[in-house]
């Protein structure tokens, strides 16, 4: 099945919303308002979805870049270290769309956006308590590495921060 690379639409926000809210805890939950915000206030956002069916959104990515307005402990963490970067707030593939490398299709674009922006690293985060052994793999096998941990959300998670440098992910 061939796959497409979109931006976000707002048509996609219910979808998104669902997919992002049947993550948690990897991901903390939105409602409809925050999630709009998030978007809004994001520098790079993307889709995909399958070319049969574009309007299906099979999984997604926001990311931001340095001096955006946003409050994350995460974000702030990377920015406090580098100005020369892309962070992945989240990145989400529905449970059905799982095993057909669609988390790396998006991860594809992020880097690809990274380079057309100059940015030296692509940064994110994995939980690891409650852990989430699945995604530290998956990041890994990306190129990521940790540099750093963090006690979010008043110590009830941890999170390996990991980093990515642009130049050593071949372009797609």
């Amino acid at each position: 099945m061939s796959h497409s690379i979109r931006p976000i639409d707002p048509l996609d926000l219910p979808q998104i919303l669902a997919l992002n809210n049947a993550a948690v805890p990897a991901v903390n939950e939105h409602d409809p308002e925050s999630l709009t915000a998030l978007v809004a206030a994001s520098s790079y956002t993307a889709v995909v979805a399958a070319d049969a069916a574009p309007q299906v959104v099979l999984g997604f990515v926001i990311a931001f870049a340095p001096d955006a307005d946003y409050a994350s402990e995460n974000y702030r963490w990377f920015s406090a270290r580098s100005g020369s970067f892309l962070y992945v707030d989240r990145i989400v593939v529905g449970a059905e769309s799982r095993s057909q490398k669609l988390g790396a299709v998006l991860y594809d674009s992020v880097f690809d956006e990274a380079r057309d922006s100059a940015v030296a690293e692509v940064f994110c985060e994995v939980n690891t308590s409650p852990p989430n052994p699945r995604s530290l793999a998956f990041h890994t096998r990306l190129g990521f590495t940790e540099i750093g941990q963090l006690a979010t959300k008043n110590d009830t998670v941890i999170v390996a921060l990991l980093s990515a440098s642009v130049a050593a992910v071949p372009a797609t």
